[in-house]
Formats: structure tokens, C-alpha cells, sequence
């Protein structure tokens, strides 16, 4: 009997004895301060705010506008384009076969390219929309640049020397860009650096090609590359907005495009500025003197193309990091 005793008690004690083990627990838990727990909140492309796009757009059609009206509306803007023309005869001794050639394959590449790389996207992605998009844009700045140069826009006759047709913008770097765009904007988040720094690349060559082989002037070439980023912001514009937006993905976020590209891109972009800027000061200074020097004038005019390929490729990675 004490043995049966000593069970019950031992059962009743029990429950007491768990509840003071768990009520210590409890107590040593509270007196542990509590880990923050990071939330985030996804976002979808529908609300990005749109001023991003609308700025960029305005940016473009200023810088374009500015252009013109130097380069083509005045005397001193049409002596230094076409001292770089002129200076291009160098480029046209050194590298005439490979320029030509790739002159003439331009559009056939840019278009084939630009398909089978956007289509190719557009199944891994399965991303109907933005190929629909893409296109439509690609389209419209190749058609926009005709429209300008063959009938909106005219080329005063001031003395230069030199061609006196209109050849402001460049039709051949206006599709080599509009392909890269295509593949820019359905590339996904993370590729969309590389795919920025690949097409501005591509543009670059054809736009110095065409200078180095005598078909544009430096401001041609940089003007059909703002065409494109206007149009590149038109396309941010309706893949943010109405019924072309991608609702309900998650975005891309800021560090989607990897650094090393940025970084790479602003390494090149920097000196090749400098440069620019240095033989624009040079060869304003020495347009009308003795030796006008147009070597130098070429030279800044191919260093121009690369900074405002690798500027225009480098703002469109910012200002289409949110999407998806």
C-alpha cells in the first residue's frame, strides 16, 4: 500500500512539475529580445510610377532638338560634322572592305538577329506582351527616322563644303539600335545588363561604320540612337500603364542587372567622354584657322558615338531595373 501510495502522489505531481519546466522556458523567451523579421512587399510593373519614362522621353527629344538645331540649322555646327566627314577618310583608307561589308549587312543581320534572339526570349520567358511591344516600338523608330529625315527635317545650305542633302538621322544605326532595343526589352531582369551592353556595342559599330565609310556625319548617328531611346521610354510607358502592363509579376529590383556590367560600362564611357569633349574643344577652336585638323574632329566624332551608345545603353539599364 505505501508503494501505491508514493505512485499517485508521484502522477499528481507530475503535471505540476511540466508546468513549471514550460512556465520557465516561457520566461527565459521573454527575456530574449525579439529578432526583427525583414518584410518585403512585391511590387508589380503596373505600380511603377511612369515619370521615369516621361523624363527620359523629354531628356531625348531636348538632346535631340539640340542637336539639330547646332549641328544642322548653323554654320559652326555643320563646319565641325563636316570636318569629322572629312577626317573619316582615314577610317575609309583603313578599314573601307570590312565597313562596306558590314554596311550591307546591317539591316539583313539586325533583323534576323533581332527575331531570333526576341523570339527565342519570348519562349523562355513566355512573355507575349513585351515581344508585341518590343516590335511595335522597333518598328516605329525605324519608320520615325525616315519620316524625319526624308520629309520633317531639311539641311540649310550655310557654305560648308561638302554634302548638302539631309542625312539627319541615320537610318542604318536607327535598326541596328531598334534590334537591340527588341532584345533589350524582353530580356529578363537579370540578362537585361548584358543584353544593354551587347546592343549598344552593335549600334556603336554600325553607326562608326557608317561614318568611317562616308554615308553620315557624327550627329546622324548619335541622333538615330536618341530616336530609339525615345522609343525605348515609349515602350517603358505601356509595359507600366493600360492594359500592356505586366500585373501581378514580381519586379526586378535594383540589383537585378549584375555591377560588373555597370561597372564596365562606366569605365569605358568615361574616358571616351573625355576624349570627346577634348577634341570637340579643339576642333571648335581651329574650325576656321589655318589647320583645321580633321583628324582630331574624326577622332572626336567616333569617340562621341561610343559615349552616347554606351550612355544611352547604360540609362536604360537604370531606368528599367523595376521591370520585370
Amino acid at each position: 500500500m505505501p508503494c501505491l501510495r508514493r505512485s499517485f502522489r508521484a502522477a499528481r505531481a507530475c503535471p505540476r512539475f511540466c508546468a513549471s519546466i514550460f512556465k520557465r522556458y516561457a520566461d527565459a523567451e521573454r527575456s530574449q529580445p525579439r529578432r526583427r523579421v525583414r518584410s518585403y512587399t512585391v511590387r508589380t510593373s503596373s505600380t511603377i510610377s511612369p515619370v521615369r519614362y516621361l523624363v527620359g522621353a523629354f531628356a531625348a527629344i531636348i538632346v535631340f532638338a539640340g542637336l539639330y538645331l547646332y549641328f544642322v540649322r548653323t554654320l559652326s555646327g555643320q563646319a565641325l560634322d563636316q570636318l569629322a566627314f572629312d577626317g573619316a577618310e582615314f577610317g575609309r583608307r583603313s578599314v573601307t572592305p570590312l565597313a562596306q561589308e558590314l554596311l550591307d549587312a546591317v539591316p539583313l543581320v539586325s533583323v534576323i538577329a533581332g527575331l531570333l534572339l526576341t523570339g527565342v526570349v519570348t519562349v523562355v520567358r513566355r512573355n507575349g506582351k513585351t515581344l508585341i511591344v518590343a516590335f511595335g516600338v522597333a518598328l516605329a523608330a525605324v519608320l520615325s527616322t525616315q519620316l524625319l529625315k526624308m520629309a520633317l527635317l531639311t539641311r540649310p545650305d550655310l557654305g560648308v563644303e561638302g554634302y548638302d542633302g539631309n542625312s539627319f538621322p541615320s537610318g542604318h544605326t536607327t535598326v541596328a539600335a531598334a534590334s537591340a532595343l527588341a532584345v533589350f526589352l524582353v530580356a529578363s531582369p537579370r540578362t537585361r545588363g548584358l543584353a544593354a551592353l551587347g546592343g549598344s556595342c552593335f549600334a556603336i559599330l554600325a553607326g562608326v561604320a557608317t561614318l568611317a565609310n562616308g554615308w553620315h556625319r557624327p550627329s546622324d548617328v548619335i541622333a538615330a540612337l536618341l530616336v530609339v531611346a525615345l522609343w525605348g521610354c515609349v515602350a517603358g510607358l505601356v509595359l507600366t500603364r493600360g492594359p500592356w502592363s505586366r500585373g501581378g509579376a514580381p519586379l526586378g529590383g535594383r540589383n537585378a542587372h549584375p555591377p560588373a556590367v555597370d561597372r564596365l560600362q562606366r569605365r569605358i564611357l568615361i574616358p571616351f567622354a573625355v576624349v570627346a569633349i577634348a577634341a570637340f574643344l579643339v576642333t571648335y577652336f581651329r574650325a576656321f584657322g589655318d589647320t583645321p585638323g580633321t583628324l582630331i574632329a574624326y577622332i572626336g566624332g567616333v569617340t562621341a558615338i561610343v559615349s552616347a551608345g554606351l550612355g544611352i545603353g547604360l540609362t536604360g539599364i537604370r531606368l528599367f531595373a523595376p521591370l520585370p
